[in-house]
């Protein structure tokens, strides 16, 4: 048989060869909420090109899975079939939707130390406020966002306002409306003075009237909401009466996908979306515009909006360590300046802006630093336990007020009571 000193060379040709096999890189899996070949995607393959690049161990195959209840959808389909991903961006109101599937792990597990602490406190404690439960964070911001006031200003130039002042409260924005609000000889509407768009998830630009009215729609363990307080109706009673009774606003329901449209078409002369608009505005309007923090009542108020990184059950122990690993480097001020100034939202770590290409973009741009700054008045977006349902319930109520079907009141006092029977169970 062979001997001793034939083995030793077999064992160390062995050792060898596996030397000169590179170690299995480690696959991740990310679900993305845009649609193939928009610009937020690219923006996110180039990002994720650049860290393989500097981490040639480690491959993110990323799923571009188009609107973030598309993304949702199929993370929780793959998910409960035992293929989750690692890593998705899913809204931050889906957390209490994950946690009750048990399908998604707190950062706190990967992000140990006195360094994991330090990263996890990094973010703008509004953003925490739909990020995190018991102590535990289970969402971290990225894709994250306030609704923001945009005004034409050639409008208000030619309606005698002043165009580099925005409407600061609610009485002003109806009386700048009805100013800004024009018609042709037959009384058609050839421009509405505002447009707040009420159709997709209405309740989102609607939480920022009941902000203001120094209301609240749900509390903060996603177990009970107050659809039918004071502050509510009222808030509610005042988008119906900007279209009929103030006239400054189109009846019915108002689409969110054409909203930026009709502004740069001047079908509207201010609008309230996203500051994740705020890219395709700058690119797009043909006019001088502005940018304003959400007009007062009580008092400012906005709700926060967008997508956090989530975490999956299922998943390999260096898998789980690879993608926290990927989550603080794109979330990093560095990677995080190149995403907010490629899309508008809200860079979600303070130290982001303090970098010296984010100080630049703002000198030059100032508009950006407007949902940044209104982030000291916002507020967690509205989430509960069973979200879609109690979500759908709540929208279904304020386009009945809206199209005219119900009073503000009574579409609320239903909603509540359609609330409470589905929230009970988790109280």
């Amino acid at each position: 048989m062979f001997g001793p000193l034939f083995k030793g060379a077999a064992t160390a040709a062995a050792l060898a060869l596996l030397a000169a096999v590179p170690a299995r890189a480690v696959d991740l899996q990310f679900y993305f909420p845009v649609a193939v070949g928009g610009g937020a995607a690219k923006t996110i393959e180039s990002l994720a090109d650049e860290y393989m690049t500097a981490h040639p161990d480690v491959k993110i195959d990323a799923i571009y899975a188009g609107s973030y209840q598309d993304t949702i959808a199929k993370v929780i389909t793959a998910a409960r079939g035992g293929n989750a991903p690692q890593i998705a961006v899913a809204l931050s109101v889906d957390m209490f939707t994950l946690l009750d599937d048990n399908l998604i792990l707190p950062f706190n597990d990967y992000a140990k130390g006195a360094e994991g602490e330090k990263w996890l406190k990094g973010f703008y404690p509004a953003f925490m406020k739909n990020s995190e439960l018991d102590g535990k964070v289970y969402g971290i911001p990225f894709q994250r966002s306030t609704p923001v006031l945009y005004w034409n200003k050639d409008a208000f130039k030619a309606a005698g306002l002043n165009p580099d002042k925005a409407p600061a409260n609610w009485k002003e924005m109806v009386a700048d409306g009805m100013k800004l609000t024009k018609r042709d000889a037959d009384g058609n509407v050839t421009q509405w003075g505002v447009r707040i768009p009420t159709s997709g998830f209405p309740y989102w630009l609607f939480q920022g009237l009941v902000a203001e009215n120094g209301g609240k729609l749900v509390n903060a363990e996603g177990t009970e909401t107050y659809f039918d307080s004071k502050p509510v109706v009222d808030a509610l009673q005042y988008l119906v009466d900007l279209s009929a009774k103030d006239k400054v606003m189109e009846p019915g329901i108002i689409d969110w996908g054409a909203t930026p449209k009709a502004f740069f078409e001047g079908h509207a002369a201010m609008m309230w979306t996203s500051t994740g608009n705020l890219t395709n505005v700058r690119k797009n309007a043909p006019f001088p515009f502005g940018v304003a923090m959400l007009p007062a009542n009580k008092s400012r108020g906005a709700p926060t909006g967008g997508g956090n990184f989530y975490l999956f059950k299922g998943s390999s122990p260096e898998q789980l360590t690879a993608a926290v690993d990927f989550i603080k480097w794109i979330t990093a001020p560095e990677q995080s300046a190149k995403w907010t100034m490629a899309t508008g939202y809200v860079a979600p770590r303070p130290a982001t802006w303090d970098t010296p290409v984010m100080k630049k973009y703002a000198a030059e741009f100032p508009p950006v630093l407007v949902a940044r700054d209104q982030l000291q008045y916002a507020v967690a977006e509205l989430s509960t336990h069973e979200n879609q349902r109690v979500t759908k319930i709540f929208n279904d109520a304020l386009q009945a007020a809206i199209t005219g079907q119900k009073t503000p009141q009574a579409a609320l006092t239903e909603a509540q009571k359609k609330a409470d029977a589905v929230l009970a169970a988790y109280r």
